[in-house]
């Protein structure tokens, strides 16, 4: 089914984030979460946390649609190699994200959705893939 990518669907994925606990929310445009690659606006607002984590089986790639986000790479001792900010409107649309790399992402504006891509099937984190 074609599925257009409108400011009608990013508002309704931002009003279900908005609504839940975790102030974040996926609209999956996979069929499964078996599928071979995931791919999904991830609508994110100011105050979601999201652990230092890696992918050991997965690359990632961010596009921002709308709104702004700080993106920072770790190393194994939790200290920050390197940090990128995302705006579409300044001209800084996306990052790809190679499998294994320690990161997370802080959401500096209200009703940011980004597009995301990686590798399924999906894999939870495990313990080992968390720098807590």
């Amino acid at each position: 089914m074609i599925k257009l990518i409108s400011e009608e669907l990013l508002d309704g994925v931002t009003h279900d984030a908005q609504e839940n606990s975790r102030l974040r929310m996926n609209y999956n445009f996979h069929e499964s979460l078996d599928a071979p690659i995931h791919r999904l606006l991830n609508a994110l607002e100011p105050g979601t946390e999201l652990p230092v984590h890696r992918h050991c089986f997965t690359a990632e790639t961010y596009i921002v649609l709308r709104g702004e986000i700080n993106v920072f790479f770790y190393d194994d001792d939790k200290r920050v190699t390197e940090s990128v900010t995302l705006n579409p409107l300044k001209g800084e649309y996306g990052i790809h994200i190679p499998a294994g790399q320690w990161h997370t992402l802080e959401v500096v504006e209200k009703g940011t959705v980004i597009f995301e891509v990686k590798d399924g099937p999906y894999r939870p984190l495990g313990p080992e893939d968390r720098l807590d």
